[in-house]
């Protein structure tokens, strides 16, 4: 099985032509070793040195050559928004504090949705909305991928 071995930005997949697409959701486009299939029907390894998070629009750069565009597959989400930006700021703070993975886009927040969560937040005065979207939550302040809870931990995303 033919292998993508590095991960090209979407600067660098300005300068290639990708020979074909991949569309994954979050938790395929990151991870270190997985049996994949294009969308086109071409199954590759991903083979890389670590766990990474692959953004929509990158590309996976296969041993002979060809480049597969990465697409961001939608996913179900929860849009959490709340009615001033201090509201938001503290709701912030409350998904933060539970180390949920999380994306900002302008006055919402994304989140995976899960039911406990979105009952908190309504108890807390946010509106939540489920939506189908692609998702790309925060790394961390110190780049770490988003299931890194601050301290040392040995699950793999293999």
């Amino acid at each position: 099985m033919i292998r993508a071995t590095a991960i090209l930005s979407t600067a660098e997949m300005a300068h290639h032509d990708a020979a074909d697409s991949v569309t994954l959701d979050f938790d395929d486009r990151f991870r270190r070793r997985i049996a994949l299939q294009s969308d086109r029907g071409l199954t590759f390894l991903l083979d890389l040195p670590n766990a990474q998070p692959i953004k929509d629009g990158e590309g996976l750069q296969l041993e002979d050559g060809r480049v597969i565009r990465v697409l961001a597959r939608p996913e179900r989400l929860v849009a959490v928004s709340a009615s001033d930006p201090q509201t938001l700021a503290r709701l912030a703070w409350h998904l933060g504090n539970r180390h949920l993975p999380a994306q900002f886009h302008g006055s919402r927040i994304l989140i995976r949705d899960d039911h406990v969560i979105v009952d908190m937040l309504k108890g807390l005065g946010a509106g939540v909305t489920v939506v189908s979207e692609p998702f790309q939550p925060e790394g961390g302040a110190y780049g770490q991928h988003n299931h890194d809870h601050g301290h040392p931990h040995d699950h793999h995303h293999d």
